[in-house]
């Protein structure tokens, strides 16, 4: 009976030792797991080249720009990532049209999803620059294989020929494949007139509009807000 015992001890005591071994096994894998998604997530964005260090849970907070937080909320799901759908943004300058955008993007890189943001002039000027120097189908190819395209500022002013062309390359690259958010001042029914060229401005229009969320933002600027606020603050 005593060595019975002695040997159910023995035993006991391996089985924990294996049994702790084990657990030690699965926190070290997942520890680095978590260690490679982290790292992944902060590539993503600092690949992106966000404007603003932006969040969506920040933008629940605000109640001053007509933002839709149903809609909010779905967009940061990121289904419609995976649907290739795209989202616009307009609304007057200063409203934080860009801060939407970036926290939209931040989203989906925190989601595993790979993010490319630029602003809209810049991004034509360095397609027209790798013309040039033979690398713009490498270009074309590199931004074809983001997830998320996000396009600021655009129709700061009318297209050329060559921004047009582009444009209309881009879009065709993602459309029904990939998602693409456009950040505007201009209503969408203006973009025609920026655009230029009927037949290409209704091509880009209709593979842009007829599957996207909109979100129009309302309100006062908030970098006036924020000088008003500054200027009011007792020192």
């Amino acid at each position: 009976m005593h060595c019975e015992l002695i040997l159910h001890l023995i035993l006991f005591d391996v089985k924990s030792k294996r049994s702790y071994q084990v657990w030690h096994l699965q926190q070290g894998c997942r520890a680095e797991h978590d260690d490679r998604t982290n790292r992944r997530i902060e590539r993503n964005i600092r690949n992106a080249r966000f404007r603003y260090k932006a969040s969506i849970e920040e933008l629940y907070q605000d109640v001053d720009r007509n933002i839709n937080r149903s809609l909010l909320s779905r967009l940061a799901s990121c289904t419609y990532l995976e649907k290739a759908e795209s989202i616009l943004i307009t609304g007057s300058t200063g409203i934080g049209k860009s801060y939407i955008a970036s926290a939209l993007g931040n989203q989906a890189c925190v989601q595993g999803y790979k993010v490319f943001y630029s602003n809209t002039r810049r991004l034509f000027t360095k397609l027209k620059l790798s013309k040039a120097d033979g690398s713009y189908l490498k270009e074309l190819s590199r931004l074809e294989k983001t997830d998320l395209l996000i396009l600021d500022d655009f129709g700061l002013q009318e297209l050329d020929a060559f921004a047009r062309n582009a444009l209309m390359e881009i879009i065709e690259d993602r459309h029904g494949k990939k998602s693409i958010i456009i950040v505007s001042q201009l209503p969408v029914t203006l973009w025609y007139e920026i655009i230029g060229e009927e037949t290409i401005a209704d091509a880009i229009m209709d593979r842009i509009v007829h599957n996207a969320y909109r979100f129009d933002l309302q309100g006062e600027s908030l970098r006036k807000r924020r000088k008003v606020s500054e200027n009011n603050t007792i020192v």
